[in-house]
């Protein structure tokens, strides 16, 4: 097993442990003293700007288009995108709010092509609710008038990965978002409140992205 299938084994076994004590079913948690092992370091995988614009160059749908807008355009998890609702943007404002992990709240700006996306996008999704004769509060509605799914999001980006002969998911359009950021001068902690991430040292495992890929376009040009 990898590293990270260990740890995440041994958090099961310490959870049943931990609750058989709690319920008085055995007198000591035996979990306490096991030991993890340590996690390697990933980089996480981008994609470049070009790439992504050759995403977008492809015959995609409204709702696709909007799809790749939010996750790249405002670096978005995917959880936080199926789970927007109607109401948690402002066009005229272009900025949205949505619930990242443990259930915090922030403010994310859009750009003009993600609030353009949404515009051409809106008028479908009413066609689609009232063709199948369904409500929904949820900003992504499928033509089958439901709410479109992760694995769907899934299935559409891992699919646009194989037109770049690559194999990437919606939070590789996150992590790009971040890397092309910080390598156009954002600061680092304004990167850190755009992903909403508590801690700023996993905004900073982006840097080390960018010193990467410096050092890689140094030496292609010299040797």
């Amino acid at each position: 097993y990898s590293p990270t299938s260990i740890i995440r084994k041994i958090a099961s076994i310490r959870g049943f442990f931990k609750w058989a004590c709690i319920n008085e079913i055995i007198a000591a948690n035996p979990a306490l003293t096991l030991e993890q092992p340590k996690v390697p370091q990933r980089l996480p995988k981008v994609i470049s700007v070009a790439e992504i614009e050759e995403i977008l160059s492809q015959n995609l749908t409204k709702i696709e288009t909007v799809i790749v807008e939010l996750l790249y355009g405002c670096g978005l998890r995917v959880s936080e995108l199926v789970n927007l609702k109607i109401n948690d943007y402002d066009l005229k404002g272009k900025f949205l709010e949505c619930t990242g992990k443990g259930y915090k709240d922030r403010i994310v700006p859009l750009g003009t092509k993600a609030v353009n996306a949404i515009k051409k996008y809106l008028p479908e999704r009413e066609f689609f609710l009232q063709k199948c004769n369904k409500k929904s509060k949820k900003l992504l509605i499928n033509e089958h008038g439901k709410e479109v799914t992760r694995q769907e999001i899934y299935t559409f980006i891992h699919n646009q990965g194989k037109n770049l002969h690559k194999t990437i998911s919606p939070h590789t359009l996150r992590h790009s978002f971040a890397t092309h950021l910080l390598e156009n001068g954002a600061d680092l902690r304004v990167v850190q409140e755009l992903l909403g991430h508590s801690n700023v040292s996993t905004t900073q495992l982006y840097t080390h992205i960018s010193k990467k890929r410096l050092k890689d376009v140094y030496f292609s040009i010299n040797n």
